[in-house]
């Protein structure tokens, strides 16, 4: 059921590929009550700090709200017309290759279906791709050589039914919290062995038995290393590989290079022991689930290391079978869905393929045209080069951020700014891709809009319309169909409902898709019915042949589950589990995956390597968690984690900024000091952009090198090099509105960091005038900026403190403080707590005492986020621990609540403890 009698609508989150259900509910604020959906598989009621945070990013804040051309608004049918008439346009005038669609792993499987079937089928051209590239697409090379076919094997239940969980480039617990959970629980009931793979100590080290930190770039050693040990310790499955496997020599000889443990040493860094042990558990627990994400995926060698560990697999018989199988995550809700569909440059349509030529007939009949792409298209850098050269004249960017997410994001700034026609679809009014916009169109956000979704583990759940569009806002699956429409195809694109969709996308998994030689297409699709025909094409594990014909009613209420497939005529949703395999001739196929240097290597000029990824409360670039004061306190701006003894040697202190520059650009980003990282090595997160900071855009710094197969960039090394920053003064100001770069340009104020506060925004802010300068400077930008919510209210009052260390400002209208700023000493290290809980506080507030004192009053000091889920702050929790003298983690739990939600905070919680406890000894022994 899709809701319940209290109000309860199910839905699915926004955010990971984890896909979990979630249960909301309008409330009187005009947001939305959440909690987690017990009924669905992915995750039986557990949502992580973002998923709770989800009704406080919905709404008509920042949103746009009317299709605009140039920047001014105007009506859809203006707008909608203008579109389909450029297109239109520049195709007969340069070609149906003039064209371009870049989406995204936000939009629903009908917003994807729509836009891959107006672009392949109808323009005719393949360059439609989308942001899954950057995350996903060398997983998809991996299994296309593999197993024939993109297909994941492993389930959710995999992770409780394995007695090894390898953790291979992925950050399990900041990532996917909630599978992160089910590990943690199964490993507390069943002791699973977890290993670690990463170079950098990870909170998802906190539950792992072995911690192997190779070097940055080496998998491929290890995992070639681990091959050729099964072979020469006799754990191979020959009776597997003899079955259902093809080229075990090959890859065996291209394994033998690291046949040795001393080989295998030498290049990933590790001890003996550690790869020894590794080697040891692998070969000797059957039970074993690989689990690998965007630090396997995310490198210019992405399919060989995909390769390497699926060689492993296949080589001990252990290809989804439960708790047994490699384990693609995705890192976006509708990754897998857009995968399906064919939303990739290189895939066709449904698993069908550009290489089978009657898979391109059955499409054409299918969709009725005579128009239908032939060939690959342009893969995402590919595309943007593309538009550099002028090969395309147009791209429509739809639910996602390229000019802040691609690789040298500031060339692809000016690629886009130089595009002679650039659309943009999106929900939300301040990206730094629609301000490149010729046409912006408003498209409906989560909790808005309805259709499917489909996680890691190919379960297909809903998201339901739970709330009214602010604006003039469409679904995607509309905006792109009203398009097709105006180009010339009313018929293809006439769609009543998203449900309509669903069932055309059902149907065309069924087009001579005969599994196991039995006919499972069911009845033909009411709306573009094509001819039953035999089939000569090896079996498509994709087949929705259960889902077609939906009522309007049956689609509504459509509950979550994953797609299965059938042996011996039972279904099954054990993928590969029988040996049989999508390849020409049903075996799997070993691939030999030589070992590869990363494409640069650090060299005088760029001597430190940076890896990026993401942090626990934030997702891709803040359009949606940067709306959350909840989500915006764990880690409040961009930082850089370097190791001791490389800040000692670029002479680097801990929160000091430093300037990054690469080949390709330069960040400012505070400096972190930690061992949790290499000598050498270190990294940022990617998700701030010129739209939250000045700065401090991370994607400015890394190349295009990419897989060559894949064409997924190399993200986690990159040669960087670092200079401190110097300034004299360091700011807070807080403010009930967004001040622009524009603005604080006015006033030479160039570093700046946005937050989302409670009623407003907090800047951060460096510079190198002098402390009462930058206060006088602050004083006129808020006089003269609309700094608060009505621009006819700018602050009619303000009250000045100062003294040897700090200027503090409070600007009020009507007793009521709309802005406030305290600028100190570069050096200085205050308490500036109080201003988080400051903006629409009256006078008699104790806030407001805390301004004029300059410290925190009790009730406010609740210090940094440390457990998003239940809002507790770091003061809240050493306090605790002080008074209540805590020694576990489950006594913290007890007193504050902290660590009792998703559970992403606990290593967190340890440090905290180890931290207190360490005091306790060292005062003893002082004593």
């Amino acid at each position: 059921m899709e809701n319940n009698t209290e109000g309860w609508i199910k839905t699915t989150c926004a955010y990971c590929g984890v896909g979990c259900g979630v249960e909301a509910r309008p409330n009187a604020q005009g947001s939305l009550d959440i909690r987690g959906d017990k009924s669905h598989p992915a995750n039986y009621g557990k949502l992580c700090s973002k998923g709770l945070a989800l009704g406080e990013t919905v709404g008509a804040h920042g949103r746009l709200l009317q299709p605009q051309i140039e920047g001014k608004p105007h009506s859809w049918e203006r707008a909608l017309n203008h579109v389909a008439d450029k297109f239109n346009q520049l195709i007969e005038q340069y070609g149906k290759q003039a064209v371009a669609f870049y989406v995204s792993g936000q939009l629903l499987t009908e917003d994807y279906y729509v836009a891959n079937k107006l672009m392949k089928g109808f323009i005719g051209s393949s360059n439609i791709d989308t942001n899954s590239r950057l995350c996903m697409s060398s997983s998809v090379a991996g299994h296309q050589r593999a197993f024939g076919a993109d297909i994941v094997p492993g389930c959710y239940e995999d992770i409780e039914l394995a007695d090894l969980v390898i953790l291979a480039g992925s950050n399990l617990a900041w990532c996917h919290p909630v599978l992160y959970q089910r590990l943690r629980a199964a490993k507390a009931e069943r002791n699973t062995k977890v290993i670690v793979i990463d170079p950098r100590k990870t909170a998802s080290c906190d539950i792992a038995d072995l911690h192997l930190a190779l070097k940055p770039g080496s998998d491929i050693a290890l995992f070639n290393g681990l091959l050729a040990y099964l072979s020469e310790h006799n754990y191979l499955n020959q009776d597997y590989i003899n079955a259902h496997t093809e080229g075990i020599d090959s890859a065996l000889d291209t394994a033998y290079r690291f046949g040795d443990i001393g080989s295998v040493q030498a290049t990933t860094g590790l001890s003996h022991s550690e790869i020894n042990t590794f080697y040891s558990l692998f070969a000797r627990t059957h039970k074993t689930v690989t689990l690998y994400s965007q630090g396997i995926n995310q490198s210019s060698s992405g399919t060989s290391k995909v390769n390497s560990i699926l060689n492993c697999h296949l080589a001990t018989g252990r290809v989804g079978l439960p708790g047994c199988t490699p384990f693609s995550v995705t890192g976006q809700p509708n990754a897998m869905g857009g995968r399906e569909v064919g939303g990739l440059a290189n895939m066709l349509a449904a698993h069908m393929s550009f290489d089978d030529p009657e898979h391109h007939q059955l499409l054409s009949q299918f969709w009725r045209t005579d128009n239908l792409s032939t060939a690959p298209g342009l893969k995402a850098i590919d595309m943007f080069d593309a538009v550099e050269k002028g090969e395309i004249k147009a791209i429509w960017i739809m639910a996602t951020n390229p000019a802040v997410t691609l690789p040298e994001s500031e060339r692809i700034n000016t690629i886009l700014e130089n595009c002679p026609f650039v659309v943009v679809s999106d929900c939300m009014a301040q990206t730094d891709t629609l301000r490149h916009a010729n046409v912006a169109l408003p498209a409906q956000g989560w909790s808005e809009k309805s259709g499917t979704v489909t996680n890691s583990e190919r379960r297909i759940s809903r998201q339901r319309r739970i709330l009214p569009t602010p604006g003039a806002g469409k679904p995607d699956w509309w905006i792109i169909s009203e398009i097709g429409k105006r180009m010339g195809y009313p018929t293809a694109f006439n769609y009543r409902h998203e449900g309509e969709i669903f069932n055309e996308y059902a149907a065309m998994t069924t087009l001579s898709n005969d599994l196991n030689h039995h006919n499972q297409r069911g009845s033909r699709h009411h709306i573009h019915p094509a001819k039953s025909q035999a089939s000569s094409s090896t079996p498509r594990l994709l087949n929705l042949q259960g889902l077609i014909n939906l009522s309007p009613q049956q689609y509504h209420q459509l509950s979550p589950q994953q797609w299965p497939v059938y042996l011996c005529n039972q279904p099954t949703t054990r993928l590969l589990s029988n040996g049989q395999f999508l390849t020409p001739s049903g075996k799997g196929q070993f691939i030999a995956t030589p070992f590869q240097q990363p494409a640069s290597s650090p060299c005088q000029q760029y001597p430190l390597i940076l890896n990026t990824g993401r942090i626990r409360d934030h997702w891709h670039t803040l359009t949606r968690t940067g709306l959350s004061a909840r989500l915006s306190e764990h880690i409040s701006e961009p930082f850089i984690t370097l190791h001791p003894l490389d800040a000692e040697s670029y002479d680097l202190k801990s929160g000091q900024l430093a300037q990054l520059s690469s080949h390709y650009g330069q960040a400012c980003l505070r400096v972190k000091i930690s061992q949790d990282s290499h000598i050498g090595h270190a990294f940022a997160p990617f998700h701030w952009s010129n739209s939250t900071t000045s700065l401090g855009k991370i994607n400015s710094l890394i190349g295009t090198h990419r897989d060559p197969l894949s064409g997924q960039p190399e993200f986690k090394y990159t040669p960087i090099n670092l200079t401190p920053v110097t300034g004299n003064s360091e700011a807070w100001l807080v403010t009930q509105a967004i001040i622009t770069k524009q603005q604080f340009q006015q006033y030479a104020i160039e570093n700046w960091v946005l937050q989302r506060i409670q009623h407003g925004y907090l800047y951060r802010i460096i510079s190198e005038q002098m402390p009462q300068q930058l206060s006088i400077q602050l004083q006129h930008l808020l006089t003269n900026t609309d700094s608060v919510s009505d621009p006819h209210e700018r602050p009619r009052q303000h009250l000045v403190i100062q003294n040897h260390r700090e200027y503090r400002v409070v600007h009020l209208n009507d007793h009521h403080i709309q802005a406030a700023s305290v600028v100190t000493h570069a050096q200085n290290k205050l308490d500036k707590d109080y201003l988080y809980t400051l903006l629409n506080c009256p006078l008699s507030d104790l806030a407001v005492q805390a301004i004029l004192t300059g410290q925190s009053s009790p009730d406010h000091q609740t210090g940094r986020t440390i457990c998003a889920c239940k809002k507790v702050g770091v003061h809240t929790i050493t306090q605790a621990i002080k008074t209540h003298q805590l020694n576990s983690i489950q006594g913290i739990k007890h007193c504050t609540q902290a660590g009792s939600g998703c559970g992403s905070c606990l290593p967190e919680l340890q440090c905290l403890l180890d931290e207190a406890n360490n005091t306790v000894i060292k005062h003893t022994i002082d004593a």
